[in-house]
């Protein structure tokens, strides 16, 4: 596969592993709500969600092997590396919490979405584009969702206000990870090819803010920030995750169907 000229194949495979691993994880997490929602419409849209984010990862991780060209699939990278080879933001890998914690992160990270894969359409590296083109189209849909519910919770009963405003306030201070740039995003970045995720915080901050005052909501206090995740230090909960989805693809390894 051509790369663009001045780019790196170890860092351009390294960057689309964070883009596949935060959409992998997250989709995970998401399926976890499926039969837990609290109408059976919800149970239905959220496991869409989380087969929108699933495909959009699958698309990502295979094009991750084309670059790492070393013979591994979206399934190899998926089920058989271990929690410290993934890449994701420690955010997603949070376990599901009540309705109000998933549907409060979900927006978060739609909002965040949105803004990234907007860029993203524009890399120079067209294959990458494409998938952010396709992935936009169902990230405008997820954000509709996720901010609709928004201000149903927060508009809501005493209850579900309170409820989602204690998960803003629980995973607040793991937001600031999602706009760290390091070394290799800078240079994909300088190249084209990435996004420079910190330009997009001040957009995120004013959606963001906007959406929990018409909701009742109120925007956490600033925390000291968590990350690690984009360097393979995670939280207990990933590799709790990854036993429970990867042990069929381990205890049958090569198998079909």
């Amino acid at each position: 596969m051509k790369l663009p000229s001045g780019v790196s194949r170890a860092q351009l495979f390294e960057y689309l592993l964070r883009l596949g691993d935060e959409r992998l994880v997250l989709g995970h997490r998401l399926s976890e709500r499926c039969g837990h929602a609290p109408i059976l419409e919800e149970d239905l849209a959220l496991a869409n969600l989380a087969l929108d984010l699933l495909g959009q990862a699958e698309a990502l991780l295979e094009l991750a092997g084309q670059v790492e060209d070393a013979g591994r699939d979206a399934d190899a990278l998926a089920y058989f590396r271990d929690a410290i080879d993934f890449r994701n933001p420690l955010l997603v890998e949070l376990p599901r919490g009540d309705f109000g914690f998933t549907m409060a992160r979900q927006f978060l990270l739609d909002v965040y979405s949105h803004l990234h894969y907007t860029q993203l359409c524009e890399s120079r590296f067209q294959p990458l584009a494409d998938r952010a083109a396709k992935a936009l189209q169902e990230i405008r849909y997820h954000l509709r969702h996720s901010r609709q519910w928004m201000l149903r919770l927060g508009g809501g009963t005493d209850e579900s206000n309170a409820r989602a405003q204690r998960a803003l306030d629980e995973m607040w201070r793991f937001t600031d990870e999602l706009f760290a740039v390091d070394g290799v995003e800078a240079e994909l970045a300088g190249a084209g090819v990435a996004v420079n995720r910190s330009s997009l915080r001040p957009d995120w901050d004013s959606q963001v803010a906007e959406v929990l005052e018409e909701a009742g909501l109120r925007v956490p206090s600033d925390e000291h920030a968590v990350e690690g995740g984009l360097q393979g230090r995670h939280t207990e909960h990933l590799g709790h995750m990854l036993a429970e989805m990867q042990i069929l693809a381990r205890s049958h390894p090569g198998a079909s169907w």
